[in-house]
């Protein structure tokens, strides 16, 4: 339980920085300037510091399992971060965007079962 709470901590902090430096980066082009000008924004800044956060969880979670476990549960925040930015910014999301989900999901499952 303690694995899947961690990992789900790591997902959802990587999943938030994401959409901050999306939108930070977005805000700050619209902005105009100079282009490290517009990365000075209270949203990358955010964002940063979320991955600093789900770096932490990811510290945690491999005191739990083996590296080459947690890099396949880690792979998940790949279909959250997809799922995300369909809901949150309205991205579409392909026919072929969603066979790739379904074998990262597929490839997450196979490392899940092996796991000892």
């Amino acid at each position: 339980m303690k694995t899947l709470l961690v990992t789900a901590g790591m997902i959802t902090f990587t999943v938030i920085a994401n959409l901050l430096l999306k939108t930070g980066a977005v805000m700050g082009r619209a902005a105009g300037g100079d282009w490290w000008m517009q990365l000075l924004n209270w949203r990358v800044g955010a964002g940063f510091a979320s991955f600093a956060i789900a770096a932490l969880f990811y510290t945690v979670l491999l005191r739990e399992v083996p590296l080459n476990v947690a890099q396949a549960f880690t792979a998940a925040q790949f279909i959250a971060i997809i799922l995300a930015s369909a809901l949150v910014l309205a991205e579409p999301i392909t026919a072929a965007r969603w066979i790739g989900i379904a074998m990262i999901a597929g490839g997450i499952a196979v490392v899940g079962w092996s796991w000892d």
